[in-house]
């Protein structure tokens, strides 16, 4: 039987007090900075076509949601996302390649901000990490990342970022013309 004393007492109290204001929190901005809500999506909210592999980047929840081309398989995986809404592009597009040890280069929007950038070869400086999916739109990718702080949060400039480890399990399981929606 365990005791109960009055700084026991005390600490529940705060807690509850407590309770109605850390709820709170979870709506504010400050909370979601680096956080994944990982709603539910279902594919047919999304696609008409449902027989091949399907891809929603939700970039509000932070998570990439992947299906199988027989719908038998769903996998949901924590991403990073673009730093600002115009940074963001959304829509239907595809995977049109793939890229084992991809190099980067930086775009004309960043040389123009960051003039001093230079391409990085594979490795661990690179930003896409150890694997890259390349989407329809030009300079917009699927991919991993060395920086794990980045995972979760809005960090990115246009690109969705996943774990190395996840990107390398994406990667082998997503053909060349999956379907794509960033949302």
């Amino acid at each position: 039987m365990s005791k109960i004393t009055r700084r026991g007492l005390v600490a529940a109290s705060m807690t509850v007090l407590a309770a109605p204001t850390l709820l709170r929190a979870q709506d504010d901005n400050f909370s979601r900075n680096n956080i994944s809500s990982f709603s539910n999506q279902q594919r047919e909210d999304h696609f008409e076509r449902l027989d091949i592999v399907s891809i929603v980047a939700d970039t509000r929840s932070r998570a990439l949601h992947w299906w199988s081309a027989d719908g038998t398989d769903y996998r949901v995986y924590p991403t990073s996302v673009p730093r600002t809404d115009e940074l963001t592009k959304r829509g239907y597009t595809e995977i049109v390649r793939k890229k084992v040890g991809p190099s980067w280069t930086p775009t004309a929007s960043q040389m123009e901000r960051y003039p001093d950038w230079k391409p990085i070869p594979p490795g661990p400086e690179n930003p896409l990490g150890t694997h890259a999916m390349y989407l329809g739109w030009p300079a917009y990718i699927i991919h991993g990342t060395h920086d794990t702080r980045k995972i979760g949060r809005r960090s990115s400039d246009g690109c969705i970022g996943l774990y190395n480890e996840m990107i390398a399990e994406l990667f082998a399981i997503t053909p060349i013309g999956a379907q794509v929606r960033l949302i």
